[in-house]
């Protein structure tokens, strides 16, 4: 079982930059599809980005070239460094794993990852 706890988030004002992190416990976090997905209170979560276990990457199109999704297999920790943050940034961010070969590791179907963290809030001022 992989358990999942999110750090780094803050507040920052537009154009700023962040780096969360995602520290991954338990067995085969190597094998897993990790990601990023966040929710702003009363809408829909939306996928931000995704690693494989090969180390490939995707991301929406909202966050291309702002943000850069990686992980360190050796301490098990997932990072997304977020840059160029914007006010439409500002969301409650989770980290989400899944070692379930019905999804193709993509930014867009992380909301759908069976583990996922508590969750960590950033906040972009204009």
């Amino acid at each position: 079982q992989v358990q999942l706890v999110e750090s780094g988030g803050g507040s920052v004002q537009a154009g700023g930059s962040l780096r969360l992190s995602c520290a991954a416990s338990g067995y085969g976090y190597s094998t897993y599809c990790m990601g990023w997905f966040r929710q702003v209170p009363g809408k829909e979560r939306e996928g931000v980005a995704a690693i494989d276990s090969d180390g490939s990457t995707s991301y929406v199109d909202s966050v291309k070239g702002r943000f850069t999704i990686s992980k360190n297999n050796a301490n098990n920790t997932l990072y997304m460094q977020m840059r160029t943050l914007k006010p439409e940034d500002t969301a409650v961010y989770y980290c989400a794993a899944t070692n379930d070969p019905v999804y193709f590791c993509t930014g867009t179907v992380v909301p759908e990852f069976e583990k996922r963290g508590q969750g960590i809030l950033v906040t972009v001022s204009s």
